[in-house]
């Protein structure tokens, strides 16, 4: 299932109940100055195996990552198969800053991000 720009904003808009995943590679957020949309939790995507379990099965999820194409495809399949009710974002965050949506900076330190030297 794919969920336009559009429709995402008017869910964000509504306050609809769902879970926002950011699933760019680490280089691809770090690329666009650590900026997400509004709300969502970037999650490594090299690293899936260790959070698909604690992906909420109570509420839909959008997942998301640079152009919506093989990283947050194959991970919606993924998770869809695993009886999660999950859609991607037609043309990923690229799609999303096209459209002149609203971006935020992403509030904790990403998973995966070494920590400083001597931390």
């Amino acid at each position: 299932m794919h969920i336009s720009a559009e429709a995402l904003s008017m869910r964000l808009a509504d306050h609809s109940s769902f879970t926002l995943l950011d699933v760019r590679k680490l280089q691809a957020l770090k690329s666009a100055g650590d900026r997400v949309l509004p709300g969502a939790q970037w999650l490594d995507p090299a690293l899936w195996l260790d959070w698909k379990d604690s992906v909420p099965g109570d509420k839909p999820v959008v997942v998301y990552c640079a152009h919506g194409q093989e990283i947050s495809q194959a991970l919606t399949t993924a998770l869809n198969v695993m009886g999660r009710d999950v859609a991607c974002l037609t043309g990923g965050y690229g799609a999303w800053v096209g459209a002149g949506l609203p971006t935020q900076t992403l509030t904790r330190v990403p998973v995966g991000t070494p920590s400083p030297a001597g931390a």
